[in-house]
Formats: structure tokens, sequence, C-alpha cells
């Protein structure tokens, strides 16, 4: 076959209309609309051909003509009538008969058009008229070609239904004009199948590409909506679905939005790796996907949070399905023979009670979820508007803070650490004071959870240090100094390096400054609090372990860090669980440490009877009101010089000056 064969061209492409057409449906509506496109040009091109059919009827006077001619404009006023009737864009009208009707309009029409042309030709009615039925048969054709080239099948049965008639007709009649006319049309017929194939091809090639886009977009939008660990919704995903349900939101129709988050879900990736903890996410979001109703939006918010969004008919109906949710959770997850105990936290808010708009349905939840976690974990916290007014008073005390400490509002205070044998002073604990110049004394209970939530306490604890340094550095060389820090401190880029600035710069040895530390420091097993030990033990700085006894698993601890202190915590020195269980421990705590060369300090002694009660237990050091409530740095300091300046009992010393 030769390369540019027309004729094998025309048979490659109509191969395209067959039963194996590899066009789309969506495509191929596409191209099917382009014959309905335009129906004004449909029925320009109609009236034209009924004029010129009628002219030459009229002027030969042949009752033939007159017959074709009628059965041309009742074609033609059907197609016209079919072209304005018949949307591509109504779904009830198929593809195919679409494509039906147009062919059946088409081919009629062309056919009589060429049939009139060539009868012209052949009654001699005279030479103007068949020149007029001719060239009106072949402009048909040739402009059919153009506009119907999205279906080539019909344009070219168009042209060859309109031209050969005519053909035949001058090949019939013989005589050379004729046979040029008919060599024309002959030619005529590939060179227009050739244009009408390129056109083709170019229109579908664009609709194709369109299409291809198209679904390349619908296909980017899917996966940008789509969480690609566990296939749920993502962010993207959540937001969008929320602004659909709430446009088509019934009135009175109420939503729920629950969020999740795994509790400490950070120790399964640290542990077992993130490969691990992606497969625990994807089994969860499975779980959760399942327990949720089918209309629900089950989303995979960020890290290990969840969201699942869904009408509710009732409050009772939130608990319900929030019970079925954390039940599904904590069923046991097993990968790779590890079983694994997954718990989570979860806070409700509901539409419209909470709420009227997804913004503010999110942030209750995501308040409701807080408090969840702050008490406790492992359970489920309805918002209520008490929530908010906390919010609110957590961020004043936040902006308040932040300013106290630039404009020195804060204050350091003293609480002394006595030896229990000698009643003298060995240490000061460090205590911050605020002062607040509108609304008087604010307990650190208030502040400091504000603190430690929004990351203050790292400036704040930086500045207690420093400023507690300052005052140590005045003092009698044995007498120590005590800091509590928070974990978030200590986990701060460059905590260590801070307070050894903080001590360079007050002149206070290493060795003179305690860190106190709790349980809560080693919940997660962190690189960066380790170094931090390290680091500062290698200086000289000595720890403790504060609030002893509280904990899980302190004799670990014990036994992987340098305390060289353990203070028990005032629970089992006062309160209303004191008796018999709690002197035992005290016991064995003092024991322990007198083995392992530990200092124990007893916390909240209030009454001389707690005092000797602690003492005959092992206890070593002892601090409350009995001995001293916390001062200023220089009723401390005056403390000192008295306890130093009097050869009585110190105990009785430092409870007169208290």
């Amino acid at each position: 076959m030769a390369k540019g064969d027309p004729i094998a061209r025309i048979k490659a492409v109509l191969a395209h209309f067959g039963p194996g057409d590899a066009l789309t449906e969506r495509v191929r509506r596409t191209l099917v609309r382009t014959l309905y496109s335009q129906p004004s040009s449909l029925a320009i091109g109609a009236l034209a051909g009924i004029f010129s059919a009628g002219i030459v009827a009229i002027g030969s006077g042949e009752p033939l003509l007159y017959v074709a001619s009628a059965v041309l404009a009742v074609i033609a006023i059907a197609r016209v009538s079919v072209a304005f009737s018949m949307s591509p864009d109504d779904t009830g009208n198929s593809t195919r008969k679409l494509e039906m009707l147009y062919e059946i309009g088409a081919f009629s029409y062309a056919m009589i058009l060429g049939v009139l042309a060539a009868l012209t030709l052949l009654l001699e009615i005279g030479t103007q008229w068949e020149v007029l039925m001719t060239a009106n048969a072949m402009c048909y054709g040739v402009g059919i070609c153009a506009r119907n080239a999205g279906r080539p099948a019909i344009a070219l049965g168009q042209l060859s239904l309109a031209v050969v008639p005519v053909l035949l007709v001058c090949l019939y009649i013989g005589s050379l004009p004729y046979i040029t006319l008919a060599v024309t049309i002959g030619l005529l017929l590939p060179a227009m199948a050739s244009i009408t194939l390129n056109v083709f091809k170019v229109l579908r090639e664009s609709i194709s590409a369109a299409e291809t886009s198209a679904l390349l977009a619908e296909k980017m939008q899917v996966l940008a909506r789509t969480d690609v660990v566990t296939g749920l919704a993502n962010r993207a995903g959540l937001n969008h679905a929320m602004v659909e349900t709430l446009m088509d939101l019934p009135d009175g129709q109420m939503l729920a939005l629950f969020w999740l988050d795994l509790d400490r879900f950070k120790e399964v990736n640290d542990l077992l790796g993130h490969p691990v903890g992606d497969r625990v996410l994807s089994e969860i979001g499975r779980r959760l996907r399942a327990a949720s109703s089918v209309d629900a939006t089950v989303s995979r918010f960020g890290g290990d949070e969840f969201i699942i969004f869904c009408e509710v008919s009732s409050r009772q109906d939130c608990e319900k399905l929030a019970g079925r949710l954390l039940d599904e959770i904590i069923r046991p997850v097993r990968i790779d023979g590890d079983r694994l105990e997954v718990r989570a936290s979860m806070g409700i808010a509901i539409l419209p009670e909470d709420g009227i708009d997804s913004d503010t349905l999110m942030q209750r939840a995501d308040l409701a979820l807080y408090h969840a976690k702050v008490n406790g974990r492992n359970q489920t916290c309805f918002y209520n508007p008490a929530m908010s007014r906390d919010l609110v008073r957590r961020r004043e005390i936040e902006a308040e803070l932040r300013s106290a400490i630039v404009k020195n509002e804060l204050s350091i205070f003293f609480q002394p650490i006595v030896d229990l044998e000698t009643g003298k002073i060995r240490t000061f604990e460090a205590l911050v004071r605020w002062f607040h110049p509108q609304k008087g004394e604010l307990k650190p209970d208030e502040f400091i959870p504000v603190a430690e939530e929004t990351g203050v306490i790292v400036t704040l604890g930086n500045w207690i240090t420093a400023q507690a340094a300052k005052a140590c550095a005045a003092w009698p060389e044995d007498v120590t100094l005590a800091v509590n820090l928070s974990p978030m401190q200590i986990k701060a880029p460059g905590a260590a390096l801070g307070i050894l600035t903080a001590l360079r710069d007050a002149g206070l040895h290493p060795s003179r400054l305690e860190l106190e530390v709790t349980e809560s420091l080693f919940l997660d097993d962190n690189h960066a609090t380790n170094s931090f030990i390290e680091e500062l033990s290698a200086a000289g700085v000595r720890f403790a372990l504060d609030d002893f006894g509280t904990g899980y698993s302190s004799l670990s601890y014990i036994h992987k860090y340098p305390f060289k202190k353990i203070k028990v915590d005032r629970s089992f020195v006062s309160g209303p669980n004191v008796g018999r269980k709690s002197n035992a421990i005290i016991r064995a705590v003092a024991e322990l440490g007198n083995t392992l060369d530990m200092e124990i300090v007893a916390e909240g002694l209030e009454t001389i009877e707690q005092v000797q009660a602690v003492r005959d237990a092992g206890c070593t050091l002892g601090q409350g009101y009995y001995f001293s409530r916390a001062v200023p740095d220089y009723l401390a300091a005056m403390l000192l010089a008295q306890e130093r300046g009097t050869d009585r009992d110190g105990r009785e010393v430092v409870r007169q000056a208290s």
C-alpha cells in the first residue's frame, strides 16, 4: 500500500466507526455534539437548497423536478426541526440515537440533492439550470465535509451521495465536457476525503487530549484529597466534604464531628519504625471506616489524628458512635507477630448547638479533645461552653505572662530544705511567684500549666535559673540551690548550654545546682533528655527525682540516671491516706536511698509529728511549712545569717524566722 494512498487512509479511518471504535464514549459524544452545533448554519444551507431546487423546478417546468424539490423541502424542514429539538446535552438522548437521527436526515437530503442535480443534466432542461443545481450539489458536498468533519463517515457519505449521481450521469452522457466534469468530481472525492480526515484527526486528537487532561486533573484532585497511608480523606478532602455536606444540609439536621488522637503513638514509630506505624494507622483507619455510617466522612487529619464527620439524630446517637469508634481502636493490632494495644482520646462537637459552620465546629471539637487529653487520655469529651472560657483565660494568662517576664513582675522565692539530724539549711528550692499589678498574686497552678502548654516555660525556666543562681552565689558555699525543670524546657534546643551560661554569668559552681525533674520527663524515651542529663552531670550539676512514688517506672529511672537525691511525694507524708502503708513505703524508699548513697527528702512537713516520723523512717532531709514557707531572697539570706550566727538548735531558729 502506498504511503499516501487516500483510499487506504479512508478505510483506516472508517475502521474507527465499527464495533471496534477506539474512541471513548465521552470523546465520541463530544464529536457527535459537533453535528448539532450551530443548527442555524444547517437551516441556512437547507434554505439555500430548497430555494435553488424550487427555482430550477419552476424554470424548467418538469413535473419530476417538482416532485424532487418537494421531497427535498420536506427532508430539509425535518432535519432543521430535529437539529433544534434534539439536544446533545440531554443525557436522555443516547449518542447512538443522536447519530442515527442525523445520519437519516443527512443522507436523505444529500441523496435527493444529488439526484436532483443529476436529473437536471439528464433531462437537458437548460445550461443555466444545470449549472445552478450542479454547483449547488458540489458546494453542498464540499461544505458539509468541513462542517461534519467530526464524523468523517457521515461527512464523506453526504459528499458521495451529493456528487456521485452527477458523476454517473456525466459518464452516461459521454461528451467531452461531461467526461471532464466526471473526472473533476472523481478527483474531488479523494481530495476532500484527505482534507476531511486531516481535520478529523486534529479535532479528535484535541478532544482526546482535553479528555485525558480532564481525567488526569480529576485523578490529581482525588489524590490531592486522599491520604496516601490510609486511603482516607486527608485535610483537603475533609474540608471539601464538609463544605458540600453543609451546603446541602436540611434545616434542623444535626451533624457531629469526632476528633481522635492516638495516645502515645510516637512510641510505636520510635520503637518499631515508621513502616510499622503506617500499617497501624492504616488498620485504625480501616476500622474507623467500618464502624462509621456509609455517608460519614472519615479522614486522617494528620499524624496520628483522625476526624469523622457525619449526620446524627441525637446526642445519644453521638455517644453510641463514639463508643463504637473507641471499641474498634482499643482492639489489639497484630503486625508481623507483634501485638500492639492502641488507645485514643476523643473530642466531640455537634452542629448546630456547638457551632453553625465547619471552622467553629472543628475548633470546638479540638478544644474538647484537648480536655480529654488533659483529663487523663483514653477518654471521650463533649464540648461545653466552659471550655471556651478556659481557653480565653489561658490565652490571657499567656499574653500577660510574656509581658510579666519582660517587665520583671515575677519574683523568685526560696523554700529551705533542712537536714533532719542537725536542723541546718542544706538547700533552697527556687519557686516562682507572680504578683500581678491588677489581679494580685497568681498561684503557680494557674500560670505554670499555661506556660508549659504554650512553650513560655522555656523562657520562664531559663529566667528562674538565672535569677536563682545569682541569689545562691551570695550564700555560703555549703548551701545548694534546687530548681524545678519542665520536660519542655529540657527538650528545647540548647537547654544544657543555657543553664551552664546562667551559672557562669552568676559565678556559681555547677556542683551547687540541683535540677529537680519528675518522672513525666521520661515517658518519652528522648535522646535529647539523655544528652541533657549527661552533659550537665559531666559539668558537675546534680539531679534529683521529684514527686517520687507517683509514676510508673521510678526504679528503672533511678537505675539509669545519676540521681543524687529523691524527693518523696507529699501525699505519703500528709493527707487523708497517710498511715501504716505510707510509712512503710517511706521506710522502704529511705532504705533504698541509704543503700544507693542517695539523700531522701520528705516534702510537705507541717507538724513535729510528721518530722519525727520521716526521720525515724530514714529520711535525711525535710521540706515544708514546719520549717519555713518560701521566702524572698533577702529573707533567705537572713535565715542563713541567723543560722550561722547562733548556737541554738537550727530548726528552732528557722521556725522563728518563718
